[in-house]
């Protein structure tokens, strides 16, 4: 009778439902003011959103923006505007976070702050950011 009471146990734990698995997270860097490395880390980020989505898996995605490559998300001179804004409609698992100190730099030399594009958040030291975000174990990388 235990035994039974063991195999009922064990089947009943394995139909109960699973539990939600943490979801991948992904921090991408961009520094460089490189129309390609910006349009590669946007190729990165949808493909590893498709990837994962494929999988019936969850994949948080941040992309953040410092020095040079600040100017992607810049609504003024990004040279990948209308996809990083059509990123944004389609791709709610993924922001964009822009240095702040980059951002003061650029003002103080141009005599302005630069607009971001819409929904663009803003961290005050985007190195800082990518820092604390693999302290808590995202996986960060630099395409």
């Amino acid at each position: 009778m235990c035994a039974a009471l063991g195999v009922g146990l064990l089947i009943a734990a394995f139909q109960a439902p699973a539990q939600a698995a943490e979801p991948h997270r992904l921090a991408l860097q961009i520094s460089d003011d490189d129309p390609v490395k910006m349009r590669a880390v946007l190729d990165v980020a949808a493909n590893v959103s498709r990837h994962y989505s494929g999988q019936g898996e969850d994949v948080e995605i941040v992309i953040i923006a410092f020095n040079g490559g600040l100017d992607m998300l810049l609504a003024d001179r990004s040279p990948v505007k209308e996809r990083l804004v059509n990123f944004l409609k389609s791709m709610p698992n993924a922001s964009f976070i822009a240095c702040g100190n980059t951002l003061e730099t650029l003002a103080a030399k141009e005599g302005r702050r630069p607009p971001l594009i819409e929904d663009i958040s803003v961290t005050q030291v985007g190195v800082a950011a990518l820092m604390d975000l693999a302290e808590k174990n995202w996986t960060i990388v630099r395409p």
